[in-house]
């Protein structure tokens, strides 16, 4: 730990475990799974393994069920019939959404206006009540709103202890399918994955590197990192949008930096290509930041030579239109 580290008590092993045992009839154990395609074994050194842990199966397409699901959990009947808010572009408020209606309760989330429509209609259809605002800054600042006049509980998309036993529940589980692992790759919007998940990691398998993956238009981890504070971002400027937080926090940041060995930026070009092959050679169909991890994989490719990788793929929420063109953006030349 660097001497200007911020000062936090990282969730232990014990605590994951018991996050993880809690949540065993609410989420999904999703799978993991071998990639050996025609197409990856051109592409990476024959004596590399590959595993994905597919947490685009989860409920509401994305990881972020799980901290959710822990969130809801801890908050007494008078709060549940009160409600529950939130701020996303998409994924978090589809969580939300679905963890209020499984708990009993209620949500209302805003979302910015540029946010996928399918994605609005989702959190819809989950049962949420949706405000739109123009960027996510305003979301957040209309959401602190909702929180004070409503009494509704704000569920944060990436900071504090539940998104990170979350997390943590989801690096154990796949270190448990998958067993040792020499390098893994986990993509960074806000932090709250990367922090719980390499937090587990590192305590189960100290020697295997985490690296976490950013989109170059929203690098607030690296920034933050350079700095040695958290930082926010002028701009979000990705398509992988579910990986946008406009910046770092104190807890996630704290986590993040004590625990990822190292960071890597991607670009949408190389996320489109990495979106093609996950459709060509594995048969998924995932949203940018669920492809993050595997363009960060080729893009480190000659790296990994002879050692067992670990991708997370986080999500999958995405209009068929949208695919389509990255897709068209992503596929090889001839």
């Amino acid at each position: 730990m660097s001497s200007d580290e911020p000062s936090i008590t990282p969730p232990t092993l014990d605590s994951i475990q018991l996050a993880r045992r809690s949540l065993l009839n609410l989420v999904r154990e999703t799978p993991s799974w071998q990639w050996t395609g025609q197409h990856i074994q051109e592409l990476v050194p024959q004596d590399t393994t590959l595993w994905m842990k597919l947490e685009l199966f989860q409920h509401a397409g994305s990881f972020k069920a799980r901290g959710v699901m822990l969130a809801m959990q801890a908050l007494d009947e008078a709060a549940r019939k009160r409600g529950v808010t939130a701020v996303s572009a998409g994924n978090h408020a589809m969580a939300v959404a679905y963890g209020a209606r499984a708990m009993g309760s209620h949500a209302k989330v805003v979302m910015p206006t540029n946010a996928n429509p399918a994605r609005v209609a989702a959190s819809k259809a989950l049962g949420a009540e949706v405000e739109q605002l123009d960027d996510i800054r305003a979301a957040f600042a209309r959401v602190e709103e909702i929180e004070q006049t409503e009494g509704r509980k704000f569920l944060h998309p990436f900071e504090g202890e539940h998104m990170a036993l979350g997390s943590g529940s989801l690096g154990m589980e796949f270190l448990r399918q998958t067993g040792q692992l020499d390098v893994l790759f986990v993509p960074i919007g806000g932090g709250g994955l990367a922090a719980g998940l390499s937090c587990a990691v590192k305590q189960l398998q100290p020697r295997c590197k985490v690296i976490g993956v950013e989109p170059a238009g929203a690098d607030s981890m690296h920034r933050s990192f350079a700095s040695g504070q958290p930082q926010r971002i002028e701009r979000v400027g990705t398509i992988a949008d579910s990986l946008g937080a406009p910046m770092a926090m104190p807890y996630s940041f704290a986590m993040c930096q004590r625990y990822i060995d190292e960071l890597i930026k991607i670009d949408d070009d190389e996320i489109c290509r990495a979106m093609w092959l996950l459709f060509a050679d594995a048969k998924l169909a995932v949203e940018p930041a669920g492809a993050a991890t595997t363009a960060a994989m080729l893009k480190m490719r000659d790296q990994i030579a002879g050692k067992r990788v670990g991708l997370i793929v986080c999500g999958a929420n995405i209009d068929d239109a949208t695919f389509a063109q990255c897709l068209q953006r992503g596929r090889p030349q001839a």
